[in-house]
């Protein structure tokens, strides 16, 4: 009976806190920002647990110890191997990432001096513990209880210093399956943005990458063979197991030569990464010239085609479609085919990875693949009435689909 006293006293704090964020929420939805009404059930599963530990007034998260862990973690590597994107993707997008062990601690983050200093006023900084019994809810406490991507926004942090912040987390699987910790990129709930999330996916990928090669390196294993590049929501590449940083121009190509391994006349190329822009001859045959340098020769240089194995998740996604595995086919897919351009040949490859993956999903008939991806197109109504109407009344998931789609009407 005390037992369910207690139980009773956490959830009339918890409506009665959810009560006063509500105003909150809904004013950054008029925004745009992904909030509505009606709080998460994992969100307000979590509140019920934290509430036992965490006080919303508290100011920061409590301080661990973060250097020896770093020292000897075997995220350090593949995280160090990304460094450089990683800053980039922080710093150009006003964002802040993290890095955590398996319980939490931040370990290692990167970003720009503003970005930083204000996450350090909330010790999100090495050494912050941000587990769900030291900090509340959050995104990195979802990511590593739930063993899935997750992101929190703005009033849905239990801790109200973390109200002016939207956070999005995936967890970093070894390759025995673990949850090793979890990759974050946080900002200001203003500066929220959909492909915020498969970027963090794909990022994570890259790691995952990292972690399963250094574990041949260990067994006296060779290096993976040739290629490999991740260009749904976010991009990496990576030759032989090393990391190539690649700009954008060169990224479409080879993009596109992995979609199309017969290749293509030099005109036809040009035309799918120019369209009807000036572009000099002499400018573009430079950009295949470094695109080759850079993969060590592996551009065949008449017809332009790749001369080494790539493993591509675009094509992995179509792969699977094709064999009918639509499971499969959703957890490749991590967003739009490289999202920022605007080569008409990669347009066009975007729009119909979309298309093919989108309609798989609403032809199942199980709401697993719409919840899925669901995820990665939060405004899309038409999926998340297709989550409903395939799920039980009494399904648990009904909430999440629900608050889905009244977040994609009032978008």
């Amino acid at each position: 009976m005390a037992e369910n006293g207690v139980l009773r006293q956490r959830r009339a704090a918890l409506e009665d806190e959810w009560a006063r964020r509500v105003p909150l929420l809904l004013a950054a939805a008029g925004r745009g920002a992904p909030a509505g009404a009606r709080v998460r059930d994992e969100v307000s599963e979590s509140w019920v647990r934290s509430l036992a530990t965490v006080d919303p007034q508290l100011q920061s998260a409590p301080p661990g110890v973060a250097g020896a862990r770093w020292a000897g973690s075997p995220l350090r590597g593949p995280v160090t191997e990304l460094a450089d994107e990683l800053r980039g993707i922080a710093e150009d997008a006003g964002f802040v990432a993290a890095v955590t062990d398996e319980s939490g601690t931040i370990l290692w983050t990167c970003g720009g001096r503003v970005m930083r200093r204000r996450a350090e006023r909330v010790n999100f900084a090495p050494g912050g513990r941000w587990d769900e019994g030291a900090m509340g809810t959050n995104a990195l406490s979802l990511a590593l209880r739930t063993g899935r991507p997750s992101t929190v926004f703005s009033a849905e942090h239990l801790v109200a210093a973390l109200h002016g912040w939207v956070c999005y987390c995936a967890p970093i699987h070894g390759p025995d399956g673990r949850v090793l910790g979890v990759l974050d990129l946080s900002t200001t709930w203003d500066r929220s943005h959909p492909l915020a999330l498969p970027t963090v996916r794909g990022l994570t990928s890259a790691i995952e990458a990292g972690l399963r090669d250094a574990l041949r390196a260990r067994a006296g294993a060779a290096p993976a063979p040739g290629l490999a590049l991740t260009c749904l929501g976010a991009t990496a590449v990576t030759s032989g197991g090393r990391a190539l940083h690649l700009p954008p121009r060169q990224l479409e190509i080879l993009t596109l030569l992995a979609l199309e391994p017969e290749g293509f006349t030099p005109e036809r190329l040009r035309d799918l990464l120019y369209g009807d822009r000036p572009v000099s001859a002499s400018t573009f045959k430079a950009e295949i010239s470094h695109l080759r340098r850079a993969l060590d020769g592996a551009v065949a240089t008449r017809r332009y085609a790749l001369t080494t194995p790539v493993d591509c998740d675009a094509v992995r996604v179509l792969r699977a479609l094709e064999r009918g595995d639509t499971a499969a086919a959703v957890e490749e897919y991590r967003g739009p085919l490289l999202p920022l351009s605007e080569a008409p040949g990669v347009a066009d490859w975007r729009a119909h990875l979309e298309v093919v993956v989108r309609e798989a999903v609403l032809a199942a008939d199980t709401p697993d693949h719409a919840l899925r991806y669901g995820e990665r197109a939060p405004y899309d109504a038409e999926v998340h009435r297709h989550a409903l109407r395939l799920m039980g009344p009494r399904d648990a998931r009904r909430g999440i689909a629900a608050s889905r789609l009244g977040a994609a009407l009032r978008a």
